[in-house]
């Protein structure tokens, strides 16, 4: 099947309900998106299939034939994805930093749907798991981006 994943086009030989972690990771080797939990609950799979936060270890490959996926590696081609990234830096958000290309991920699909996102609706969306607890240093990266304080 023929998948778009980060403005390049792929060939690949997978079944139809194969997670499109795996092939993301184990055949394509784009090591970015991480396993977690494999069952949706912690988010360090997160990917954006047309701009939307998915996991990719419960969506089955055939899911994302004839759409647009970007994962972390293609984050910063994106100027609100590159600003996101800014503001991890600038932030020390990541620990560990397992969790944090799903974080990422998160916060740029939550900006680029909602440039100005209140404190409640940063909230409901940054509900990926951190193990190390940084979810202060999180919301307070992503409340400045919404207030337009990083660059």
């Amino acid at each position: 099947m023929e998948l778009r994943i980060n403005q390049q086009t792929y060939q690949v030989e997978a079944d139809a309900d194969t997670p499109l972690l795996w092939v993301i990771r184990d055949d394509l080797g784009l090591t970015g998106t991480k396993y977690g939990c494999g069952l949706a609950q912690c988010g360090a799979c997160s990917v954006l299939v047309d701009g939307n936060v998915v996991r990719a270890c419960v969506t089955p490959v055939a899911g994302v034939v004839g759409r647009e996926v970007t994962t972390i590696e293609a984050i910063e081609a994106d100027a609100v994805g590159k600003r996101v990234v800014a503001a991890w830096v600038e932030h020390q958000v990541a620990q560990c930093g397992y969790c944090q290309s799903g974080q990422v991920m998160a916060a740029t699909a939550l900006l680029k749907h909602t440039p100005k996102p209140s404190d409640a609706q940063i909230d409901a969306a940054m509900i990926n798991l951190c193990r190390c607890g940084t979810y202060n240093a999180i919301h307070a990266a992503v409340h400045d981006l919404a207030q337009g304080e990083q660059a």
